[in-house]
């Protein structure tokens, strides 16, 4: 029989406790009301998480400001002192089952779809994602191209994660994960073909991944030290699965390093496969990277709903938590499940549709 022990060691990210090192990972929900205030049903989808022994549940990405932050109609918010007490109930529910939970304050840009605040979106530069609008969150057609983001809107930008992480504070939440993945503001900044600046901001890795660093510093100065922060980063993105970064390794080092100098405490690496390299010329995950020069706690996500593969990247040193997604989704209960020996659930498509709504389910723990 497998030893899975590693997966229940408890640890620390930064001054949060951990009972375990299996997390939910973020997920798209679209599930809030049109104001982006988090619902009672809301409540009940991250308790049963907690409930079924999730140690960690890190939330959908929740918008930060009432200008270009919010990506799609029906996501929720925290950028309002209203929409963050409606989160309360989300962290209350959570911490009584026994779980931490992080809030991913995420700004979509350019990859936004769906806005109740502007008509227009914003980038580092006016180049448009690739790809279509997903009609599974309500989108359609190409995306539009954005307008270029300026210096004054990179300041509101900043000031909009800090007020958010403050809220997110006020409401309970354990900690902060910044978005800087999957396509969205961030990432944008990092990925070389969106972002033409000639800047500060533009052209090498050093300079692409400073807006980043700079929201991790005034969040992290922002919020204190008994309040956890990290980043998520990823190479692929919502409208390119196949992006890689065109620096490789080198430029995997200077912007891990460059995060790691920042003061949070952790980096999320998400890819489609967390535990396959990251790149063509050599063995080392993206997680693996992130540990190596970042010298932080390292949550890596991507296809690690097999146990075996999951504890062996803690096992390997290249990641300390292990997140969980469509894995999650199949079996609300996945660490109670592998802990005892249990048969796992096969995924369910329907919780997917028809906008990945959350279902009304009721939690079943298997004695």
């Amino acid at each position: 029989m497998p030893n899975f022990a590693p997966l229940w060691s408890p640890m620390q990210i930064g001054p949060t406790g951990l009972s375990n090192r299996v997390a939910l990972a973020p997920m798209t929900r679209i599930s809030a009301t049109e104001d982006g205030h988090a619902t009672e049903r809301m409540v009940s989808y991250y308790q049963a998480y907690a409930r079924g022994d999730f140690g960690l549940l890190i939330t959908e990405g929740i918008y930060p400001d009432t200008a270009y932050s919010q990506g799609y109609l029906f996501q929720p918010g925290i950028a309002t002192k209203e929409q963050a007490q409606s989160w309360a109930k989300v962290v209350e529910a959570v911490h009584l089952a026994g779980a931490r939970i992080f809030a991913q304050l995420m700004h979509a840009g350019a990859q936004s779809q769906g806005n109740r605040y502007v008509d227009s979106s914003v980038g580092p530069s006016a180049v448009a994602p690739k790809g279509e609008q997903l009609t599974f969150y309500r989108g359609k057609g190409p995306y539009p191209v954005p307008g270029e983001i300026t210096a004054a809107q990179m300041d509101e930008v900043r000031d909009g994660f800090v007020t958010a992480a403050l809220h997110a504070k006020q409401a309970g939440f354990d900690g902060v994960e910044i978005h800087g993945a999957n396509g969205y503001l961030l990432d944008q900044f990092l990925t070389d073909y969106l972002n033409h600046r000639t800047d500060n901001y533009g052209g090498t890795p050093d300079n692409r991944v400073r807006f980043a660093a700079e929201i991790c510093r005034a969040v992290r100065a922002a919020v204190g030290p008994d309040m956890t922060v990290g980043i998520r980063i990823s190479q692929s993105k919502v409208s390119d699965n196949e992006h890689r970064w065109s620096g490789g390794a080198e430029e995997a080092r200077i912007i891990f390093e460059t995060l790691g100098a920042t003061g949070i405490d952790f980096i999320h690496t998400t890819e489609y496969r967390a535990a396959a390299p990251a790149f063509a010329d050599g063995p080392e995950s993206l997680a693996a990277l992130a540990k190596q020069h970042s010298g932080l706690t390292v949550i890596a996500n991507g296809n690690l709903d097999d146990p075996e593969t999951a504890v062996s990247m803690l096992r390997d040193g290249s990641a300390d938590v292990v997140a969980l997604g469509k894995g999650a989704l199949a079996n609300r209960n996945w660490p109670h499940r592998v802990r005892n020996n249990l048969p796992f659930d096969e995924l369910d498509a329907s919780i997917f549709a028809p906008v990945a709504d959350v279902k009304d389910w009721e939690l079943e723990l298997p004695a």
